[in-house]
């Protein structure tokens, strides 16, 4: 359960942030606010939503990254930011690894579970496993630890010596734990595997670690099948050492692709206020909410602060990412161009990633580490004060959420720099205690999810946006844009959060690494 902030309308008033203390100076942003408007198809926010699900209708249903899809998301977007001549807009290229399931994973053995394994409920091919299948191939279990209410206690896999025999012609069985799947299996493929099989860890009471994984091998060269496995059909294979039946098929290609940036042509630069959201899909759907609702929400306050002909003290740079859904690869690839010195002219990276979630929540980035043990860089904490004032004015509920890896600003953190966003959920269940103040349905199924379209097909226009929290967080959007914008206060160095991101993310994107 996250921690929780219970707003107090009367902390500020709607269109300032508070003084000093919060490194930002006092800001009139009402006027963005007012301009920046969810309305219709034919204007504003859903306008932009409807045209990229019109792109979206036109490739198979997706944008997702290297596709012609993205490509005319990323068209359409430079063409309404150099319509305005207000910004300097250009596009980052560079080339994504794209893994991509051809076919579903399948998996028995002998002997036989109580029930037959099924794909997607008891097993799933692990993200970046390479393509293979074998027919009643022994397995040998790897240092296996009896699982306790305490997670994280096996160490599995992670070092040379867990592997007291061969491995040639036979599947690795391995214990999820202490270091990343990808450390795990490639130590098994360097020792003769022919496939890997991780099993959730078992954790007593702990349903995330005995599901499935939605675990990442990605980034540490392996080429042999991975599957993972619930702790139940892992521990079946402990207990009743035999053989199983195994294929994947997968394919990994290097695609062109490319980030869009557009700066203000004004405002000092060594005071940048990054402005992100994702503009990639993920293939299974057109990603309206996941991230339309940012790109759409970014694009709009960019489109109305040059009709407002906003003068900024800092320069704002808006960014629209590729390859999120991969693994934060465009920001990734952003931030590591980045000098030292480009690095410390960033004042803050505002993200926003996913701003309409039907079933919604009000969430924060916890940035100085006050609810959770793992702050973010050093002016971080001032971002989520701007934040939590905009909604304490409104008198709205929010909860906080950690720096955890699963978005853009993670490569912004690990290089030091400030950062902050807000997010309204996404395959989480909403729980009973916070219908009272966001409505909405709880239950099991996929309805009770804040998103409950996250990564598939229904993430559409129209029925997948909220019109309702999308008008609060565009608000908010607009309202700490601008005020970074105009500040004349150093963000960094006032608050009590690390001058580094002191997290060693489980997360990388979407997918676990551990």
């Amino acid at each position: 359960m996250r921690s929780r902030h219970l707003a107090v309308a009367a902390l500020v008033a709607a269109t300032a942030v508070a003084g000093p203390a919060y490194a930002a100076t006092p800001t009139n942003t009402k006027p963005l606010q007012d301009a920046v408007k969810v309305g219709n198809d034919t204007s504003g926010i859903r306008a932009h939503l409807k045209q990229l699900q019109q792109i979206a209708n036109q490739n198979k249903g997706q944008r997702s990254t290297g596709t012609r899809g993205h490509e005319q998301s990323a068209d359409y977007v430079i063409s309404k930011l150099n319509a305005t001549g207000y910004f300097n807009v250009r596009s980052q290229p560079f080339v994504a690894t794209v893994w991509n399931e051809l076919a579903p994973a399948s998996l028995s053995a002998s002997p036989a579970p109580p029930s037959p394994w099924a794909e997607g409920t008891d097993y799933l091919t692990m993200t970046g496993s390479g393509s293979g299948s074998g027919a009643n191939v022994p397995i040998v279990v790897v240092d296996f630890v009896q699982p306790t209410q305490q997670a994280s206690t096996s160490s599995a896999g992670c070092e040379a010596t867990d592997f007291t025999v061969p491995l040639t012609g036979k599947v690795a069985v391995i214990q999820r734990g202490t270091c990343d799947f990808g450390l795990k299996a490639k130590n098994a493929q360097d020792r003769g595997a022919s496939a890997v099989i991780i099993f959730n860890e078992g954790t007593l009471g702990d349903p995330e670690r005995n599901g499935i994984i939605n675990g990442t091998v990605e980034d540490y060269g392996v080429t042999i099948p991975v599957i993972e496995t619930t702790y139940a059909a892992g521990r079946h294979l402990v207990d009743h050492p035999g053989t199983v039946s195994y294929a994947t098929s997968t394919r990994t290609d290097r695609m062109p692709t490319r980030n869009v940036i557009a700066d203000t042509k004004t405002g000092r630069t060594d005071r940048v206020v990054v402005v992100g959201a994702h503009l990639d899909s993920v293939p299974e759907g057109p990603g309206i909410n996941d991230d339309g609702s940012g790109t759409a929400t970014d694009l709009e306050v960019a489109l109305q602060m040059a009709k407002l002909g906003v003068k900024p003290v800092n320069q704002v740079r808006f960014m629209w990412f590729s390859g999120e859904e991969q693994g934060l690869l465009g920001s990734d690839y952003y931030v590591s161009t980045l000098t030292k010195a480009q690095r410390s002219s960033i004042s803050a990276m505002l993200d926003f990633d996913m701003l309409a979630s039907p079933n919604y929540a009000e969430l924060i980035y916890d940035g100085d580490g006050s609810e959770f043990p793992f702050p973010g860089p050093n002016g971080s904490g001032t971002i989520e004060k701007v934040f939590q004032s905009f909604f304490d004015a409104r008198g709205e509920y929010t909860e906080r959420i950690p720096f955890d890896g699963r978005s853009d600003y993670d490569g912004f953190t690990s290089a030091g720099i400030p950062a902050g966003g807000i997010f309204t959920g996404a395959e989480e269940h909403k729980t009973a205690d916070e219908v009272p103040f966001w409505g909405g349905t709880v239950n099991a199924g996929l309805s009770g999810q804040y998103d409950p379209c996250y990564h598939i097909a229904c993430d559409s226009y129209p029925s997948n946006i909220n019109n309702k929290v999308l008008e609060i967080m565009s608000d908010a959007v607009a309202h700490s844009t601008l005020t970074f914008a105009q500040t004349t206060s150093a963000v960094r160095g006032t608050d009590k959060a690390s001058s580094t991101a002191t997290k060693s993310y489980d997360w990388k994107g979407d997918h676990l690494k551990r």
